[in-house]
């Protein structure tokens, strides 16, 4: 297996004037490389408490925007996820039998399922959160508080637009601070 080496181009001045170098192919290069391995040195920590329990990252998605939703229908989580029916049906189902998630019928549609965490899915919702908020703490940490808002303003960016659509939603704050 080659080394995870990656060859950096030469420092560049952000300042006044430079005419947006950070368009050039390399330096987009270069984002793309810090993408890919920040989303796996991220996601390790989180993937080993997953394994233990014979699960992977589509089951952390779905423990997380449950989480984060509350009374999520089953269709919702289908749109945020962007799986396919079986393979969320595959989750879904692995998490309830095993007690993490519980599904109740709709208050209004008797047919829609409702998805809440149970104290069990919360305890390793947190416990998957912890793991990762502590490598966002110290990349925050290292970073500053400017460079922390334009990470987040990127990363907004980079969502598609129903993506934003829920970010809007979950964080009105974040919707205005963009706008300052």
């Amino acid at each position: 297996m080659q080394s995870e080496r990656v060859s950096w181009p030469a420092e560049t001045s952000h300042g006044a004037g430079t005419h947006q170098l950070f368009l050039r192919e390399e330096e987009l290069r270069l984002a793309q490389d810090l993408l890919f391995f920040a989303y796996r040195d991220f996601t390790a920590s989180a993937d080993a408490a997953l394994e233990e329990l014979g699960f992977g990252r589509a089951h952390h998605r779905a423990l997380h925007f449950i989480a984060r939703n509350p009374g999520l229908t089953v269709s919702d989580l289908l749109s945020i996820l962007r799986i396919t029916k079986q393979s969320l049906a595959r989750v879904l189902g692995n998490l309830v039998d095993r007690g993490y998630v519980m599904q109740s019928p709709g208050n209004e549609d008797r047919r829609q399922r409702l998805l809440r965490l149970t104290e069990s899915g919360e305890v390793l919702e947190r416990r998957l959160f912890e793991r990762q908020k502590a490598i966002l703490t110290a990349a925050y940490r290292e970073s500053g508080g400017h460079a922390v808002e334009g990470f987040r303003r990127v990363l907004y960016s980079l969502a598609g637009k129903d993506a934003r659509t829920c970010i809007d939603q979950a964080d009105p704050a974040f919707r205005n601070r963009r706008k300052i």
